[in-house]
């Protein structure tokens, strides 16, 4: 009886993210917190009544609040048009990312603002119902008297395919914040802690772009380009500062399930082919789920090529996308991860030592 009831609720609150995406948008976390904090209960096997009535009164607010912006939106009248056509760079750089032209790609810049957000598991949880479909792979280890995470990301974030490799470290005891978050909060590397990084995309062998040089954050975002997470390879090449720092991120790597043959290295520089994960996904992605968002995904794709088919570059493609559809154009400038992913970071900085 108790497994049938995980089974119902893990697909109904797999469901209620997608609902819940609607309240992230509006910048309402309360209601998804509540979601996490549920599923990770029925996860651990721990139920009660009072999870049954949360589930039933989460699963109705989130559908009543649904509706409401639906209704809502009929009665909006659509962006006004802007004639600006260097204005999505300024929107670009707002959002911590800068143009590479001759790759026609977006990647992050050195001081992003999203330097000061860190990482924790539940920017990972909160990334389906914000329409990005990653797979991704945290690499734990030890060194300097620090708790290290590298991690790995690839796949479709909204209307836009890419992948990021992030470098944390942390000196500080795991938190505990009831209803909302219980782990291991990573801060963003210092400057003098930024490690040289090569990291090269590719979808079902054919190269889409790379990146290289020190950094603490390595992206590249294509927008308009569509496909599955299990469609990329994410080919990487770290070098670190001395062979200690090298062998505890093999250790970490060895503890995550890749084998020896999988781990190539060259001196300091270890090089590493991220194709499928061995760790264990975010709960919010279930394959019901991810399949009717990545329809919508594909959808926006689609009428994004549709709408920009006439045009070479993508200075003009996203010019001409402002005047034919102002709608799309604002999605299409939503890149990488969006801020409102980071909105837990609100709750979480006071509970920071």
């Amino acid at each position: 009886m108790i497994f049938i009831f995980s089974r119902v609720c893990r697909y109904i609150v797999s469901f209620i993210c997608i609902l819940s995406g609607f309240l992230l948008s509006s910048g309402n976390l309360f209601l998804w917190e509540r979601v996490y904090a549920l599923e990770s209960n029925l996860v651990n096997h721990s139920y009660s009544y009072e999870s049954t009535e949360i589930l039933i009164v989460v699963l109705l607010a989130i559908l009543g609040a649904f509706l409401g912006r639906v209704a809502l939106s009929k009665k909006q009248a659509p962006p006004k048009e802007i004639d600006d056509k260097d204005e999505w760079r300024e929107l670009a750089s707002a959002a911590g990312y800068l143009y590479d032209e001759k790759q026609d790609i977006f990647y992050t810049k050195l001081d992003a603002w999203q330097r000061d957000m860190g990482y924790c598991r539940l920017y990972d949880e909160a990334c389906a119902p914000l329409n990005l479909i990653v797979d991704s792979e945290p690499i734990y280890f030890e060194y300097g008297n620090k708790r290290w995470l590298i991690q790995f990301w690839k796949g479709q974030y909204g209307m836009a395919l890419g992948c990021e490799i992030g470098v944390y470290n942390t000196e500080g005891p795991d938190i505990d914040i009831p209803g909302l978050f219980n782990g291991t909060f990573f801060h963003t590397v210092r400057d003098e802690e930024m490690l040289q990084m090569t990291v090269r995309l590719e979808k079902q062998g054919r190269k889409l772009f790379s990146r290289h040089g020190r950094h603490w954050w390595h992206t590249g975002f294509i927008v308009g380009e569509f496909g599955e997470p299990w469609e990329l390879v994410m080919h990487t090449d770290i070098t670190f500062p001395n062979n200690q720092m090298r062998d505890a991120f093999i250790g970490g790597l060895k503890r995550r399930g890749y084998k020896d043959n999988e781990i190539k290295v060259k001196g300091n520089r270890v090089l590493l082919k991220f194709d499928q994960p061995y760790s264990e996904q975010p709960i919010s992605r279930v394959k019901m789920t991810d399949g009717i968002i990545q329809s919508k995904n594909k959808l926006l794709c689609n009428k994004y090529v549709d709408l920009t088919s006439d045009y070479d570059t993508f200075p003009e493609k996203i010019s001409a996308l402002q005047k034919k559809s102002p709608e799309l154009y604002n999605v299409a400038l939503i890149l990488g991860k969006p801020v409102l992913l980071f909105k837990s970071f609100d709750k979480i900085k006071g509970h920071l030592k």
